[in-house]
């Protein structure tokens, strides 16, 4: 009679053992070794003589449940292929991020730890219409400054446990402060902290407290007295709907507008720069003008629709001639025109001409919150 009770408690034991009460055990355990492989590739790299310099190891960080989370959503610098010589027309704001952002968050302490005042802001805000670079500039900001990325999704924060949400966001500056320097990115800051209203739901309402009140503790020095080098990085394209007490916690903030005159010169050069031109019948002038208006995204994909004509018209001519397409050679393709500006993408024309530009000035905001006048090229009402 004992040993059938042993056996059956055994029987029942095994049982147990096998059944999954936790719905999201696998899910957890992917996190766990997603984020594993994340830190490690966050290891500080190897001296001449193949040993790690000295500091912690990242990929020997003790990872909460909720921080394993947020660090699948971790990006190492050097796997972020934009850099500031990527991005045109937007000089002035990268050489502010690089003197009030850059130099404080990465330089000895020795020479911005001095005096509080010198530390790197809490929070920047980078707003303007869509594709203008914002998203862009922030990649380039967390590669050019070799920080810890956090590209924070707004999936990531969402959770169907009520209460697991604030955890995540705890965990987010937890694991912030573990591998500083530290960018919490945040795309489309206002569909995550927008303004509050009555009819919010309790849960968001909740999320958005626990954000501030962490985001208020990065303002303090750590146990060592020195200032946490973390910032929360925020990009928008309505930066009306935003909170005004998250506003306040980001008192930096960058207008991204549609490029100038100037500045679309400097795109289209980086976006053709590795383009064959056909230079006797390519007025790069006169492209710069007739894309008034148009913002850095619309000016590449014009660019990409454009240098597809050529090939379009090397593939029906070998089509005609019976010739394999295996056999092409990149010699066999014409160099752009500008004329391949006005050809039909998809039935519609790719940058639509017959109208003449004027410049007007315009009152536009810098990143101080001053208001200068910018010179803006507009269409005339009469076309040519």
């Amino acid at each position: 009679m004992a040993g059938f009770s042993v056996s059956t408690y055994l029987l029942f034991r095994f049982l147990m053992s096998k059944l999954e009460f936790d719905p999201d055990a696998k899910q957890k355990e992917e996190a766990r070794r997603k984020s594993a492989a994340i830190l490690r590739r966050l290891d500080p790299p190897k001296n001449e003589d193949n040993n790690a310099r000295h500091g912690s190891r990242k990929e020997d960080l003790v990872l909460t449940q909720y921080e394993q989370a947020i660090a699948m959503d971790v990006i190492a610098p050097e796997d972020i292929s934009v850099s500031f010589n990527d991005i045109g027309g937007l000089q002035e704001i990268i050489e502010e991020l690089r003197e009030s952002v850059i130099y404080p968050l990465t330089m000895p302490s020795a020479v911005f730890g001095s005096s509080s005042l010198m530390a790197a802001p809490s929070g920047v805000l980078l707003y303007g219409p869509p594709g203008c670079g914002k998203t862009m500039l922030a990649k380039a900001l967390a590669h050019e400054s070799g920080a810890t990325f956090i590209n924070l999704h707004i999936s990531t924060l969402t959770e169907k446990w009520y209460g697991d949400s604030n955890k995540l966001v705890n965990a987010v500056f937890s694991l912030a402060r573990k591998l500083q320097p530290t960018i919490v990115f945040i795309d489309e800051i206002d569909a995550v902290l927008g303004t509050r209203r009555s009819s919010e739901h309790e849960a968001s309402g909740m999320v958005k407290a626990e954000f501030m009140t962490h985001w208020d503790g990065l303002t303090s020095a750590n146990s060592l007295g020195q200032p946490q080098r973390i910032m929360v990085l925020g990009a928008t394209n309505r930066i009306q709907d935003i909170d005004d007490a998250i506003l306040r916690r980001m008192p930096k903030k960058f207008p991204v507008p549609l490029p100038t005159s100037q500045q679309r010169l400097r795109i289209l050069g980086l976006v053709l720069k590795d383009t064959k031109i056909d230079h006797e019948n390519f007025d790069l002038s006169y492209i710069v003008k007739i894309t008034a208006g148009m913002s850095g995204s619309d000016l590449k994909e014009a660019c990409r629709d454009a240098a597809m004509v050529p090939v379009r018209e090397m593939i029906r001519s070998r089509r005609s001639q019976g010739l394999r397409m295996d056999t092409a050679d990149s010699s066999d393709i014409r160099g752009l025109r500008t004329t391949d500006f006005f050809s039909q993408a998809g039935g519609v024309q790719i940058v639509q001409d017959g109208k003449s530009y004027s410049t007007r000035v315009v009152k536009a905001p810098s990143s101080d919150g001053s208001i200068s006048d910018v010179e803006e090229e507009m269409e005339d009402a009469t076309e040519t």
